[in-house]
């Protein structure tokens, strides 16, 4: 195991130990998850200012909550998060970092009808890293911390695999991405795009 891996270990013994976490398991049945795929819904850990503004790590479940919808937000687009009522607060001031050893993403193609169609599944990772630092934005509902994920245009590597891929700050810049003052516009220009990827 590397320092970075034990580093995300570290992250995620936080969460364990969290008394949200418990909150989570005994009030709506959603365990911490510690290894594996995350899915919408599930409960991960998650990087956001502490009480004095440090950096802190808290369990929160994947997905904001839309009125009339059983689907839940899982994604923000960077380009209007800033404008969207749902979105506008959180981009001010309520921004986080998912942290992940890398993130999937299922091959999107058009067929020749015109037809989207699903294709093989990848994992991507930023190059030289092991872990991936996703940018997202938090909110509480019912006193409960929740999370979306914030996506950009893709490389032109990745263009080939889908429309879409998170929005992944370098290590160094986390800090300045979850301090409520800070400048989000500013930051995004300093986004990860070089990518590697498998089949997973």
């Amino acid at each position: 195991m590397n320092d970075k891996e034990k580093e995300l270990r570290e992250i995620i013994r936080a969460a364990e130990k969290s008394l949200l976490t418990d909150k989570f398991r005994d009030k709506l049945s959603k365990p911490l998850i510690t290894s594996g795929e995350v899915r919408p819904t599930d409960v991960t850990a998650v990087i956001a200012p502490g009480r004095k503004r440090n950096k802190a790590v808290f369990p929160m479940k994947w997905g904001f909550s839309l009125k009339g919808s059983k689907q839940p937000l899982v994604n923000a687009r960077v380009e209007t998060a800033a404008t969207k009522p749902t979105f506008k607060n959180e981009w001010l001031s309520h921004r986080c970092i998912v942290p992940a050893s890398w993130y999937f993403e299922w091959e999107h193609f058009k067929s020749p009808d015109g037809k989207v169609n699903t294709g093989d599944r990848y994992s991507i990772q930023p190059r030289d890293a092991s872990i991936t630092y996703l940018c997202g934005l938090y909110r509480f509902e019912d006193e409960y911390p929740v999370f979306t994920v914030l996506t950009r245009e893709p490389s032109d590597e990745l263009r080939r695999i889908h429309d879409r891929m998170p929005l992944i700050l370098p290590e160094n810049l986390i800090n300045d991405w979850i301090r409520p003052d800070s400048t989000p516009e500013e930051l995004i220009s300093y986004a990860l795009t070089d990518m590697i990827y498998e089949k997973a």
